[in-house]
This record gives C-alpha cells, structure tokens and sequence, in this order.
C-alpha cells in the first residue's frame, strides 16, 4: 500500500485539506500521473529525490492528461520554484535543486509561494 501524507503550508494554512502519496521508488515517480484524466482538488503526489538536484526533480507530463501545479521544495522544505505544467509537454525543470516535488490540482496553484514552508505527516 502507498503511503499517504497529509501537505501543510506552514506560512499560509491552507483553506481545504491536502493530501499526497509519497512516492519514494524509482517507478512510482516515473509513473505520477501518468495515464489520469482527473485529479481531485484534495489529492496530490511528492516524488521523493535521493538528493537536491535540478536535474533529478525534473518531470515529464508525457501522457498526463491533466494540467498539473508543481512546486519544488529542497530539504528543508521550502518551495524553490513552481510552474503550472502543461499535459504532454516534454519535461520541466526547476531553477534551483529540490528534493521533494509536489504535483496536484492546477486550481490551487496560489497556495504555495516560493519561500513558503510545506510539512507532510502521515495519514
């Protein structure tokens, strides 16, 4: 079973719950979004990095259907960069290293800031 966090904005609460799978494994962030039609306002994806890098939190939206808000956060946590990513662009990657990408709903798009601070606890 994959396990699920909760996502917090520590600068700005967030209005509706937020919640993610963590995936840490090499194919579950291959796959992502991978094939989805639909995505829920409340749901969400953190592809998990081994490390900090630019080039290994970048992502493809190849067969993503569905627009996608990205944010990229590094160790800490805190968001580095964003973009609202388009469906079947080739790939998009972040400005500065990040550990942690978070994908979900383009709608909530304004509830993360570069600089914010973002926590997951588990469900």
């Amino acid at each position: 079973m994959s396990r699920q966090v909760y996502i917090q904005n520590q600068n700005h609460p967030l209005e509706r719950p937020l919640t993610a799978i963590y995936c840490e494994s090499f194919f579950s962030r291959l796959r992502g979004f991978t094939f989805r039609h639909h995505l829920a306002l409340e749901e969400g994806l953190i592809l998990v990095q081994e490390r900090a890098s630019r080039l290994d939190a970048s992502i493809h939206m190849l067969a993503v259907f569905t627009d996608l808000a990205v944010f990229w956060l590094d160790e800490t946590g805190s968001v580095v960069d964003t973009v609202r990513a388009k469906a079947w662009r080739l790939a998009y990657i972040p400005k500065r290293p990040a550990k942690f990408v978070l994908e979900i709903h383009p709608d909530r798009a304004d509830e993360f800031q570069i600089g914010d601070k973002v926590t997951f606890t588990d469900v």
